[in-house]
């Protein structure tokens, strides 16, 4: 037996991919998973919103969920960088970036996605601490603080409408002037959200605490919390490189099993959906994994 050979390679072992693995390890499927430890979470102090793991550091879950699925013998880790990989007569060759190459029947890309923040200073230190991306998972441990949300238009106002949920203590930056409609501005003064246009400076925080809004003119705006979109890209480049198919928000497009475009190829997690969560990440891993074995085992009977 080829030890570089499996049936399924799982690119991304957090989440999604441990999940995935869990799966395909109880149908006694040959799996690697390859990971470079790089998890979008991993600044994250506590997950949310994940029954039995509520309040769980990310990382001790990962931990746990490795630990569960190296009890299924026929599945292997690679702790690495995959760089590229090759459509083949039989599959797929995935080569890392130390010069490893494997095969697989098929591939998971459970490879998650890379934000890219805006340029103000002591964002990117408050991500995933007191700068949020969702009330479901975090917004709870925030109610009823001073809060602010950094967006504009539609979707600065559709963000305080939904954030309204959780906190009354509300403003909306819009770092520029405000792109808001008339009626959509008097909707947010009427329900005593605070509208700011000046353009954003810096964050004052405390180990990713936040404190204050610092405004370019030198205004501050004390906040608990604050709730952001950013922009993101594929974390892996592979995927599209193989051909399979972004929808019109970056995301690597799949079908209800899980399915990209590509034969053979599957993606699953945040990498395929805008609802990013550990709890959504871990069931469309355990889903894909089911569907990949059932394809094997379709192929072969």
């Amino acid at each position: 037996m080829d030890l570089n050979s499996f049936e399924v390679i799982i690119i991304g072992g957090s989440y999604s991919g441990l999940s995935a693995a869990m799966s395909l390890g109880r149908s006694l499927r040959r799996t690697l998973i390859i990971d470079s430890g790089k998890p979008c979470n991993r600044q994250t102090p506590h997950s949310h919103n994940f029954i039995t793991h509520d309040g769980e550091k990310p990382a001790v879950i990962s931990a746990k969920a490795k630990l569960q699925v190296e009890l299924y013998k026929s599945v292997q880790f690679y702790n690495g960088l995959a760089v590229k990989a090759l459509k083949t007569d039989k599959g797929f060759e995935i080569i890392t970036e130390s010069g490893a190459i494997f095969t697989s029947r098929k591939v998971l890309f459970a490879t998650g996605v890379k934000d890219l923040f805006p340029e103000i200073d002591g964002f990117a230190a408050c991500w995933g601490i007191s700068v949020l991306h969702c009330p479901y998972c975090h917004g709870y441990e925030v109610k009823n603080e001073k809060t602010a949300i950094i967006a504009n238009g539609e979707m600065g106002f559709e963000y305080a409408k939904l954030i309204s949920n959780w906190t009354k203590d509300l403003r909306l930056c819009t770092n520029g002037k405000s792109a808001l409609t008339l009626e959509q501005t008097e909707i947010l003064k009427n329900h005593e959200v605070q509208i700011f246009e000046e353009e954003i400076d810096s964050l004052e925080h405390n180990e990713g605490y936040v404190s204050n809004i610092v405004f370019k003119n030198g205004n501050k705006v004390e906040v608990k919390a604050i709730y952001a979109k950013v922009p993101f890209e594929q974390h892996c480049p592979i995927p599209e490189a193989l051909g399979c198919e972004l929808n019109e928000q970056s995301l690597v497009k799949v079908d209800a099993m899980q399915k990209t475009n590509v034969t053979g190829v599957f993606a699953s997690g945040d990498c395929t959906t805008p609802m990013r969560s550990v709890a959504i990440a871990v069931s469309t891993g355990s889903f894909a994994g089911a569907v990949i074995n059932k394809d094997l085992i379709d192929e072969d009977f």
